[in-house]
This record gives C-alpha cells, structure tokens and sequence, in this order.
C-alpha cells in the first residue's frame, strides 16, 4: 500500500510557501536559492526537497496560489446573490483583507512571473485576467453608463493600483491596519464611481488628444 501523507503535510508545504514567497519579495527569485529556503524554513535541504522538487515549483504555486484565492474570493461574492452596490463593496473589502497575508506572494506575481515558463505563466496570467473582469463586470452593474463609455475596465485597474500598492507604504503596527483600510478604500472607490460622468470624462479626453 502506498504511505500516506505525515499529518501536518500540507501546513508544511503552506509554511514553505509562505517562507519563500517572503524572500522572493525580498531578494528577487533569481537571487533567492533553495539553501536559503530551506534554511529560513528551519528545515534541511532534504526535507525541503521532499516537498518540492525546485524553486520554480515553488515560483509556480506561490504565483498561481494567489491568483486562485483572489478567484475563488470572487467566484463566492459572485454567488451570493447581493445587490450591485454591496457586491461591489464586499469584493473590495474581501480583496483588501485577502492582501493582509498575502503581500509578498503579490510582489512576487507582480515581479518575477516573467520567470515563469510560457505555459505557466499563461495559465496565471489568465486567472488574473478573470479577476480583473469579474471586478469590471461588478462595476459595469453598479454603472452601465460607464461599461458603455468603455471605462469600466479603466476603473478596476485604478481600484487594483489603489489596493496592490498599499503594501508598499503600509507599515505592519501603523496606526491604520488592513482591516481599518478595506473600508476607507471602497467608500473612496464606490463614492468616486458615483460621480463620475462619462460624457464630461470623454469630452476632456477628447479636447486633451486634440
């Protein structure tokens, strides 16, 4: 009979994607090796390869983990059924608290999935790809003149660089914590998405590229 997995198996592996995702953030992938995984995990390398085969496996879960959590946060907003205005709302504030602990495996889909292989890279980038719509589509509901004018897309890419970048100046014991600044976020987003007016955006547009 084939051995089960130890119990603890897969936090094990959790806690090696975590480790590494922290010191591809830090280092860089290229410059990150499996000696330094293994040893900020507190494992030997042996150990180390007994749950993943190389450091590119761990590129390719640590990116594409964190694609298909944002989905499958999405797939379950999607499904239950709110109106346009809190659907919106609770996307932004599920997204924003899903980036709490997931700040590093961010920097590392934004940085290093041109490491990946064509294949992988691909596959990740198309779950990405169905986050970002599902984000546009729950902003076309809230404002079919804006999905009309073509801006709904715009928009959830302004919503995505309001939220990708907090890590970047968010101190972890600042005054103002992820779950204080989900709120701030998409109040900020949905009141602004309420007063925009396309045909003054596009009137503006036009006169600034004439």
């Amino acid at each position: 009979m084939p051995r089960g997995r130890a119990p603890g198996y897969d936090d094990q592996r959790e806690m090696i994607l975590a480790q590494a995702a922290q010191l591809f953030a830090l280092r860089g992938y290229p410059a990150t090796s499996m000696n330094q995984v293994a040893e900020a995990c507190g494992l030997s390398k042996a150990t180390l390869y007994h749950y993943y085969k190389d450091k590119y496996s761990l590129l390719v879960q640590i990116a594409e983990g964190h694609v298909l959590k944002l989905r499958a946060l999405l797939v379950e907003v999607e499904a239950a059924g709110l109106a346009p205005e809190p659907r919106l709302r609770e996307l932004i504030l599920r997204f924003v608290q899903e980036y709490t602990d997931a700040q590093h495996a961010h920097r590392v889909l934004t940085e290093d999935v041109r490491f990946l292989e064509e294949a992988d890279r691909e596959r990740v980038l198309g779950i990405e790809r169905e986050v970002v719509a599902g984000i546009s589509r729950a902003v076309a509901v809230l404002r079919p003149d804006l999905a009309e004018a073509r801006l709904a897309k715009p928009l959830t890419m302004l919503l995505f660089g309001m939220i990708n970048w907090m890590f970047t100046w968010m101190r972890p014991n600042g005054h103002l914590g992820y779950d204080a600044m989900a709120p701030l976020v998409a109040e900020l987003f949905i009141g602004g998405l309420k007063s925009l007016r396309p045909a003054q955006l596009l009137e503006a547009c036009g006169h600034a590229t004439a």
